[in-house]
């Protein structure tokens, strides 16, 4: 539970009754949730993103459905849970049982097991939007991009890219991990200062056939002049800043698209486009590389700290019944 009352903030596991805020909400019984960076913004004192002073925090969770009024989504009916206001407005995944309308639901493949999509989360549902938002633009032969490397959306997107035939090149900060980072199937492994070249011209020269952006800021500027003629680049992150400083070149004389990502309203056709992308590239996946560590709910005050200040590569997994 987080809570910010009285000038005093907490963050501390309590005993506490999960409530329907609609008659037309499922109840899910909660296997596993993971740590977002989304998560670390909502738990912190004077938060922007959260809207209320009291929740279960968690944006993202997966389980079986414990009651339902929906015969798509039945009781035994294995989900994911995310988007919407979960864990921002309404109480969300750090728990054991968690309620949540149908919207915010996705039946999961067979393929996929509830650990494994919450190994995916909504980092990972970010990472496959954005591959196929690059597919979908005509990805064509040659490196893809990825910042943000060690983050969850970006070692998530290097190892769907690798999966589905495509070249990725990880940029990161944490140079130390390039072994991590090239068995997760990243092509080569560069930092954060070689993503352009040139940096006296307008434009950089052509190097990149896409790119998976989880950073944003001066980074999402220096990838737009570094695009090939044509190429696009699926941006989901925000981390290095909210402002992009650049110019138009890169749009009118490369013809360079930039593709916004986003998952937590994303439509219900959309959601199981992902989904049936994810149950089909799952099995080229090692999901077990991709875990940070498995944590119960007591673990989380030291995970959303490191989540924050980017002490972990892939995902931190929650379970609700262990350590709590």
């Amino acid at each position: 539970m987080i809570s910010e009352a009285n000038d005093q903030f907490t963050i501390a596991v309590q005993d506490h009754e999960p409530t329907a805020t609609s008659p037309e909400d499922l109840l899910i019984r909660v296997d596993y949730s993971g740590v977002n960076f989304k998560d670390a913004m909502v738990a912190t004192a004077a938060s922007r993103v959260r809207r209320v002073p009291r929740l279960a925090g968690g944006v993202d969770a997966a389980g079986v459905v414990e009651s339902s009024h929906d015969a798509a989504l039945a009781p035994g009916t294995r989900v994911a849970v995310h988007g919407g206001n979960l864990g921002v407005a309404r109480d969300g995944g750090f728990a054991e049982f968690v309620y949540a309308p149908s919207t915010y639901l996705s039946a999961l493949p067979d393929s996929l097991s509830t650990r494994d999509a919450m190994i995916i989360g909504t980092a990972g549902i970010s990472a496959m939007a954005s591959v196929l938002a690059l597919e979908n633009h005509d990805l064509s032969e040659g490196e893809v991009l990825v910042t943000g490397a060690t983050g969850g959306v970006g070692s998530m997107a290097i190892a769907f890219l690798a999966a589905r035939g495509h070249a990725p090149v990880a940029s990161t900060g944490s140079l130390e991990e390039a072994e991590w980072l090239l068995d997760r199937g990243a092509t080569r492994v560069i930092g954060r200062d070689e993503i352009a070249d040139k940096p006296d011209r307008v434009l950089a020269g052509e190097r990149w056939a896409g790119a998976v952006d989880c950073i944003g800021g001066d980074t999402l500027h220096q990838i737009l002049r570094s695009l090939r003629y044509g190429a696009a680049v699926a941006a989901s992150g925000l981390v290095a800043g909210t402002d992009l400083t650049t110019t138009i070149y890169p749009f009118i004389t490369r013809s360079v698209s930039l593709l916004g990502i986003d998952v937590v309203e994303m439509r219900a056709k959309m959601r199981a486009h992902v989904w049936q992308a994810l149950g089909e590239t799952a099995p080229r996946v090692d999901f077990k590389a991709l875990v940070d560590r498995e944590i119960g709910l007591d673990g989380l005050p030291l995970a959303l700290e490191d989540i924050r200040h980017g002490r972990s590569r892939g995902r931190i997994l929650v379970k609700p019944t262990s350590g709590a």
